[in-house]
């Protein structure tokens, strides 16, 4: 049968069965195919793709995104199915026929971009807090009048294109996935955030069928490199930046760091890089010489110039040892963790921004945030933060390295005492995707803060 057809048939099972997933990233930020590079979520750490893990019961969550329903699952599956091995990523193409260039003169190749009005980066961020006494508080959100740094962001595999790879046109998944996971960075900083041509969900579910649809993998570098570019020489000014992205964003932002800024940190005013749900790699005991070089994992708030990186997993369900993310094949190497909550080592408490909804396609939404019927008690903010129910702390095991999350919900007091974010098929938790969906989520706020302390340390220099 023809790769449309067999498409077809999978997509339906996947809709019926594969609820809801994200995605991650490879070791070295190379695309390798066991394990998922490029999906609707994020990038797939391209050898250690993995996320979801938790109680049936809780059910899933949608992808990456804050609202609608998502064919997550594809997301996460594109992670781990099309992380084809880093020579791949970087110049294998299934298309004989170079595409043209991508143009980020343009403003209408970026989702965001200052001097784009009413883009994709304008939207309510409003947040409901909620505590465990269930009382709620209004924190409304103010984007900064005149920040001093800059952010750049790559946004998971979202595309649902019909094509191997994805247009340069935003939709509503695109848009839904820059609202979740980076306009609110806006607190703190310019937002930069182009299109790229990434491989499509649609890609992913011929290939997991045994129906290669040929995609490109090196045009989504291609295009990020072109935009990135475009930033440095029209953009930047010398300004501090901070790179920020989710597994398949966070893999080509892997590449982007080893080619174009560890040879040279120095050439690059780079404040951190946040490369969530995905692997970097580092020798045991260190905090560089894996991944990159020169450019190291961060061990304080106040450090410039390093990386910010965790896969999240339940504190009550650890990687299996199957997990798609937070392990390597590469002898002597670990996957680095920083806690956002704790960069110089211990538990921290987690500040994050949750999705009111925070459902998945599987139809297992977050019901409500205060237990009862009271009117009064119902959200009606796109986001909620919960404060003194999460922490987080790396760990390590025989089945790799990752942010555990511990909820502490309290069955005696008004607010619920769980949170959603696993990815369940047919009723059973994947435990070894862990809590790739929410991976920043969980910790937005935290990762707000370091973006603060290293604005103050750029700015003291």
């Amino acid at each position: 049968m023809g790769w449309r057809r067999a498409v077809l048939m999978f997509s339906s099972v996947v809709t019926a069965s594969l609820l809801t997933f994200g995605c991650g990233d490879d070791d070295d930020g190379k695309m390798t195919s066991n394990e998922g590079a490029q999906g609707s979520d994020a990038s797939v750490s391209q050898r250690d793709a993995g996320a979801t893990a938790a109680d049936a019961s809780r059910g899933v969550t949608m992808d990456a995104s804050s609202n609608g329903l998502r064919d997550a699952s594809v997301n996460a599956l594109i992670d781990a199915a099309l992380a084809s091995d880093a020579a791949a990523a970087r110049s294998d193409g299934g298309s004989t026929t170079p595409a043209p260039d991508a143009d980020y003169t343009k403003a209408e190749s970026w989702l965001c971009r200052p001097d784009r009005p009413n883009d994709a980066c304008d939207v309510d961020l409003d947040t409901t807090i909620v505590r465990a006494d269930g009382t709620l508080e209004l924190e409304k959100f103010t984007p900064a009048a005149d920040p001093p740094i800059d952010c750049f962001y790559v946004y998971p595999t979202v595309s649902l294109d019909a094509t191997p790879n994805s247009d340069l046109v935003p939709a509503a998944e695109e848009n839904n996935v820059v609202r979740a996971q980076f306009a609110r960075f806006g607190s703190k900083c310019r937002l930069f955030a182009p299109m790229y041509r990434q491989v499509t969900l649609t890609a992913l579910r011929a290939s997991i069928a045994g129906m290669d649809m040929m995609p490109d993998r090196a045009l989504g570098y291609r295009d990020v490199l072109a935009a990135w570019r475009w930033y440095l020489e029209n953009e930047n000014k010398g300004r501090g930046v901070v790179l920020v992205g989710h597994s398949q964003g966070s893999g080509v932002l892997v590449q982007l760091i080893r080619d174009q800024i560890d040879p040279d940190p120095t050439k690059t005013p780079l404040l951190a890089a946040l490369l969530l749900g995905t692997n970097v790699t580092v020798p045991q005991g260190q905090v560089v010489g894996g991944s990159f070089q020169k450019v190291p994992l961060c061990k304080s708030p106040e450090e410039l110039g390093c990386v910010v990186s965790y896969v999240s997993f339940r504190s009550s369900a650890p990687p299996p040892s199957n997990a798609r993310f937070g392990r390597t094949m590469t002898a002597g190497q670990v996957v680095g963790c920083t806690n956002p909550a704790g960069l110089g080592g211990g538990p921290g408490e987690l500040h994050a921004y949750l999705s009111t909804a925070g459902a998945g396609a599987s139809g297992a939404p977050m019901l409500g945030w205060v237990n009862g019927n009271d009117p009064a008690k119902v959200v009606t903010t796109p986001f909620v933060s919960v404060p003194g129910m999460l922490t987080g702390e790396c760990k390590s095991d025989q089945n790799g390295s990752y942010l555990a999350v511990s909820v502490a919900g309290d069955p005696a007091t008004p607010r619920v005492d769980d949170i959603v974010g696993d990815v369940v098929t047919n009723n059973q938790v994947q435990a070894d995707w862990g809590l790739h969906l929410i991976d920043v989520h969980v910790a937005m706020g935290n990762l707000l803060d370091l973006v603060d302390a290293k604005v103050r340390a750029f700015q003291a220099r």
